[in-house]
């Protein structure tokens, strides 16, 4: 593992005018399970399908309907689970969370308020080079989506769209662990980060895939470590909920921009209404959705169409045996395998795609070296032309062939960026690339050393500053280039140089 110093958060601490406050933050992130059908239907789950195409009798509340548990979801929350290093219960029930909206068909959520499938866990997450904090998970628990309510296709009629009902969600609760709005981004990106490479949620926050409710409360400094000894929540504030997050900006302004509300209602001697809100990025503001309800304003009871859910040990067992290697696994292993620097090794792990093309470029070349090329040139090539990894020109094997290239002497590095561009545009073998257009570097010690004594023989007058300045024996090193088409070995011309200049 990677040697990690375990920092106590640090609060965010915001001067108000009259008393330094602090921020208490917790997350309830609403991830879509990877599954192509319904928690409790077989309809399909396909994102951009018409309105209203994905619907089975059952999401649509239909009379007589009875909801069937899909095991697939069942085993990506147990997957997910394991993946946290969190308990997995092997018995949880459902219970019925009743309330009305025009998009939630059946009149009430299916939902686990008491008996989740998941309990305790932990995510790590790394705040800087070598800083991690350890944010606890409380519970993920299963749930269907509701609908969703469209309100700019008419200016007189909104309009619903069922699609989204009764697809699977994981709710991931965590404690009131986050301490300001940088941690909070933080979070969701390393939980994210986790799901992906699981395969239990893609992650995709523009299409509502993974959405997060954010929980802010203010306290005076000091109150946040009474409630640690004590566990009393009295000690954090009244929190207030903001809904619907989808973006990780806009996490960090809303936790801001609510912790400031809090903080000038309570320093003019008003008190905090628990109650849920929406961030409205253009006003910059947050503004009141509705009154928070306690879970018996809910009037949660037993879902009496579903037994409860009981899997067995072995069930768990062989989801756990078939978990993949998780980031902060991968980037250990990077870094003493590979040799790279612990940045290097964050900046390939960050997505499970980027670090499976990696390890194909890095197969059989040196980790190192493909390490550079993927991050520097294949990065930044694919960010300048806005393409994910999969969009990618060029392939892992293309790149490893041009990174074994460069290792064999074959190619110079200036040669190789050439190359690059080549197979980047064009396609094709590097290695048929660099014989056909004769890009081959020059490694013939004769026709080298041509070239620097008729270069030396040319300029007595570098020559003679040079030897006064061995710096500007880079001048000889750089026309020797330039005069065999920059295909020289430059190692072996810039012992020539210095071996002739005598410096």
């Amino acid at each position: 593992m990677l040697d990690l110093a375990f920092d106590t958060p640090k609060p965010k601490v915001i001067s108000g005018a009259k008393h330094d406050w602090e921020l208490v933050i917790g997350l309830e992130v609403h991830a879509q399970v990877a599954s192509k059908a319904k928690l409790f239907s077989g309809a399909s789950t396909r994102f951009g399908a018409e309105p209203n195409s994905n619907v089975a009798f059952v999401d649509a509340g239909m009379p007589g309907m009875l909801p069937v548990i899909n095991e697939g979801c069942v085993a990506l929350a147990v997957k997910t689970g394991l993946g946290l290093n969190a308990q997995i219960n092997l018995k949880s029930a459902f219970d019925r969370k009743n309330y009305f909206y025009p998009d939630l068909p059946q009149g009430y959520q299916i939902s686990q308020l008491y008996h989740p499938i998941v309990g305790e866990g932990e995510v790590l997450v790394e705040m800087g080079p070598g800083i991690a904090r350890l944010v606890r998970i409380e519970r993920i628990h299963l749930e269907q989506d509701a609908g969703k309510s469209i309100h700019d296709m008419d200016p007189d009629m909104s309009f619903v769209d069922l699609n989204r009902t009764g697809v699977a969600l994981m709710e991931i609760v965590s404690r009131p662990d986050i301490r300001g709005p940088e941690e909070a981004a933080a979070f969701v990106v390393k939980l994210r980060q986790i799901l992906r490479y699981l395969g239990t949620c893609d992650g995709n926050m523009q299409n509502g895939n993974m959405r997060a409710d954010v929980n802010v409360s203010v306290c005076r400094p000091g109150d946040y470590e009474r409630y640690q000894e004590s566990q009393d929540f009295a000690h954090l504030g009244t929190r207030c909920e903001i809904k619907n997050m989808n973006s990780m900006r806009f996490i960090q302004q809303a936790i801001d921009v609510e912790a400031r509300r809090q903080i000038a209602i309570l320093e003019d001697g008003g008190s905090i209404l628990q109650e849920t809100r929406l961030y409205d990025p253009d006003k910059g503001e947050t503004r009141s959705m509705r009154s928070k309800e306690e879970a018996h304003d809910y009037r949660y009871f037993p879902c009496p169409d579903l037994l409860p859910l009981e899997i067995e040990q072995g069930f768990v067992d062989d989801i756990a045996a078939s978990l993949p290697e998780l980031p902060d696994a991968k980037k250990a292993r990077f870094v003493t395998e590979f040799g790279m620097t612990e940045y290097d090794a964050s900046v390939l792990t960050a997505d499970v795609d980027n670090a499976a093309y990696f390890e194909q470029v890095a197969k059989g070349h040196d980790g190192k070296l493909a390490a550079n090329w993927v991050i520097n040139e294949l990065f930044g090539r694919l960010k300048k032309d806005d393409l994910s990894i999969g969009e990618s020109p060029v392939s892992p094997e293309q790149l490893g062939g041009i990174v074994g290239l460069i290792a064999s002497g074959d190619i110079s590095g200036k040669i190789a960026k050439d190359l690059f561009e080549i197979v980047y545009t064009t396609g094709g073998d590097p290695a048929e690339i660099v014989e056909k257009r004769g890009m081959k570097q020059v490694t013939d010690t004769g026709e080298i050393e041509a070239a620097v004594d008729r270069i030396i023989a040319e300029n007595p007058a570098q020559v003679e500053k040079a030897k006064q300045n061995p710096k500007l024996a880079g001048w000889f090193v750089g026309q020797v280039m330039k005069a065999t088409g920059g295909k020289a070995n430059p190692a072996v011309v810039n012992q020539m140089v210095s071996a002739k200049l005598e410096l």
